[in-house]
């Protein structure tokens, strides 16, 4: 994925077929085929070899199976191979909401998804994973003023629906660090803060979460920016990957510089509090609104 900037984008992938272009990746380089040759075997442009082991396009079942022809892999090996391509093209659960899901989203959505750790830093708004139904609502509405009744609603939805992944024994881990400012914007009025600081503290006991909330006390520090999420994944192939966001552009990183630059400084904000002070901060920040 390396640095990918999108604004409306192309067709996002998702993180299965990020692991299978990998693997073609792995497999056309250690069969000592040059992407040149690759190409020569489908009678297409290295690029398009290129686009398939970056996971920009989808796999195309008869592609992969002359790929892995000419790389020297047996019939069994082949077809394995195919079977995964062909679910990795398959929409995902989003797709159901690919008329209010844009496009450079869908991969945020599928990281999200497949990830086994999720580190995020929010200086705006409570991360939408652990945003309540009132409180979704109005931080959309004010992101989309004119949006109808019926297409906010399914915003909602699929951000509520993001949230199931939080539950079970395969639940990935979260680590949420967020400023203080959080909580003293009102987002919906004082009962929707009520009933999201009171989320706030239940998932914090959760021995999967973790909630840090840097106080003002904290004054500057090195995170003072925009919004970022890290994925982790227990797939070997896939590097860790950092998500950023601005006004009007998102950012995909996996250049293991930048990613280690978000991990630190996250790692740094988190230093700034402790869970006793924040859970602390939260009552009385809930006492506020009371």
């Amino acid at each position: 994925m390396s640095e990918a900037r999108s604004g409306s984008g192309t067709g996002a992938p998702t993180v299965l077929r990020m692991i299978l272009g990998r693997r073609l990746q792995d497999r056309r380089q250690g069969a000592g085929v040059s992407l040149e040759d690759a190409a020569k075997a489908l009678r297409v442009k290295s690029l398009t070899i290129r686009r398939l082991e970056k996971a920009e396009v989808g796999l195309k079942p008869l592609y992969v199976e002359k790929l892995l022809e000419t790389y020297g892999a047996d019939q069994q090996e082949i077809d394995e191979f195919v079977a995964l391509a062909e679910q990795a093209n398959e929409p995902g659960w989003w797709h159901a909401y690919r008329d209010v899901l844009p496009n450079w989203f869908t991969a945020y959505v599928s990281l999200e998804s497949g990830a086994k750790t999720l580190r995020t830093y929010e200086p705006h708004y409570v991360t939408g994973l652990l945003q309540t139904h009132g409180y979704a609502r109005a931080v959309l509405r004010g992101g989309f003023p004119n949006e109808n009744e019926e297409d906010l609603q399914r915003r909602v939805d699929l951000r509520l629906t993001r949230q199931r992944l939080l539950e079970g024994s395969d639940a990935p881990t979260l680590w949420v660090v967020m400023e203080e400012a959080v909580l003293h914007r009102v987002v919906g009025g004082a009962e929707v803060m009520r009933e999201q600081i009171d989320r706030l503290l239940e998932v914090s006991e959760l021995d999967h979460i973790s909630l840090d909330v840097v106080p003002f006390t904290a004054g500057a520090h090195v995170g003072a920016c925009a919004p970022f999420t890290y994925f982790r994944f227990e797939e070997p192939e896939l590097p860790d990957i950092v998500y950023s966001e601005i006004l009007s552009a998102s950012v995909y990183l996996d250049q293991r510089s930048d990613v280690v630059a978000h991990l630190e400084a996250h790692n740094r904000m988190s230093l700034l509090t402790s869970s006793a002070d924040s859970k602390a901060l939260l009552n009385r920040m809930r006492k506020e609104y009371s």
